[in-house]
């Protein structure tokens, strides 16, 4: 059963959204230094958001904590998103650094986006989603998420959130 205020606040949220996309991953940086365009979850995000927001904004970088607070404050800073998201380094490897760069950072934590973002996976996958650290929280007024690097994990973070991005920035800048 839907809720009806839920349902209201959709319809009233806005679609002008601002969004930086950011891949973090060692290869990729490497490839898109060769010219190499081998980042499919950052283009299916950057083709997914275009449908209903705008991309002011797409950097891929190595698995390193400084250039992703670097990206993070331009985005914010001189690109003025509403919306950062990012794909990769949410694994449990030893240059999997995402989960630990941004949780300091969070303001608020919203700690559903986890949760369902695990339970799907869970229905998917079986008990492999507890690898999963997909998480998302508030920064400076801009909504972070972090998603896994595949492009099935990205797939699955949309269907979570693409739908919710102007009620969640509506809540955002009020």
């Amino acid at each position: 059963m839907k809720s009806e205020s839920m349902e209201q606040h959709r319809k009233s949220a806005g679609s002008n959204i601002k969004c930086g996309v950011i891949t973090l991953s060692d290869s990729k940086f490497a490839d898109s230094k060769e010219n190499k365009k081998t980042d499919l979850s950052g283009a299916l995000l950057i083709e997914s958001l275009e449908k209903k927001y705008e991309v002011a904004a797409y950097s891929i970088i190595p698995d390193e904590s400084e250039q992703l607070l670097s990206n993070i404050e331009d985005m914010i800073l001189s690109k003025n998103v509403d919306v950062i998201i990012s794909t990769g380094g949410t694994g449990i490897g030893s240059r999997d650094i995402t989960v630990e760069t941004l949780k300091p950072l969070f303001e608020k934590e919203l700690n559903g986006f986890g949760e369902i973002f695990r339970y799907e996976s869970y229905q998917e996958l079986g008990a492999g989603a507890i690898l999963s650290r997909a998480t998302a929280g508030v920064y400076k007024k801009t909504l972070l998420i972090a998603l896994p690097g595949s492009p099935n994990a990205v797939k699955l973070g949309l269907k979570i959130f693409l739908n919710e991005l102007g009620h969640l920035v509506k809540h955002l800048k009020e």
